[in-house]
């Protein structure tokens, strides 16, 4: 017991390294960045599992937010041209998650260990993120382009039609729907490789 407790302890800890994995360099295309990342896949299936935002419009949300770098945060701008000044937004990790918004993500599913720059929490973040959008508002969790709208713009600004001004957002909402489409498509050629979870499984007799 002893063991098990000490096993589990640094895999909690290592999850929270900040020697986080570096970008993708394919980041075109999700059977790439799953092979180079392989347990990113097992972190966007079970979110997918849990809360039905497809694996392939996850990782669209986080190409579009992060490029998945895990530390980014917006610039910070400089006062006078050379002091530096507050950031305009707490955004932060994979996901872009707002310190707000991120706290009520915690209190609702987050753990001791839940952190925005790693995947695991990045992606059931996403998805917890979306399903509140569906039960909220009636956002089908099908349709990236709304997602993205309710994501960027808050149930609230979505309710009122905010992004319906915003050229800027409608095209990156349209971009971030074409990735996730895209991505889907080339998942569905990949997919059974990253099933093989099991040691006595291997690539292509995995299950489906």
């Amino acid at each position: 017991m002893r063991l098990m407790f000490i096993l589990m302890l640094l895999t909690a800890v290592a999850g929270c390294s900040p020697f986080a994995a570096s970008p993708p360099r394919d980041q075109s295309n999700i059977c790439e960045i799953f092979r180079e990342q392989p347990q990113w896949y097992d972190y966007a299936r079970a979110s997918q599992e849990k809360w039905g935002t497809p694996i392939a419009t996850q990782m669209a949300f986080i190409r579009q937010e992060s490029s998945f770098r895990s530390h980014v945060r917006p610039p910070r701008p400089r006062l006078w041209g050379f002091i530096p000044w507050f950031r305009s937004s707490s955004a932060y990790g994979y996901p872009q998650a707002q310190d707000a918004v991120w706290g009520e993500y915690l209190d609702d599913e987050g753990g001791l260990f839940s952190r925005r720059t790693h995947m695991k929490y990045a992606t059931d973040f996403i998805g917890w993120y979306n399903w509140r959008s569906h039960e909220r508002i009636g956002i089908g969790l099908s349709n990236p382009k709304h997602l993205y709208y309710a994501y960027h713009e808050g149930p609230t600004g979505y309710r009122r039609g905010t992004y319906g001004n915003k050229p800027g957002l409608q095209r990156v909402a349209l971009s971030v729907r074409d990735r996730a489409w895209a991505y889907d498509n080339q998942l569905k050629q990949c997919e059974a490789e990253f099933k093989c979870w099991r040691f006595y499984q291997f690539w292509p007799f995995c299950q489906k």
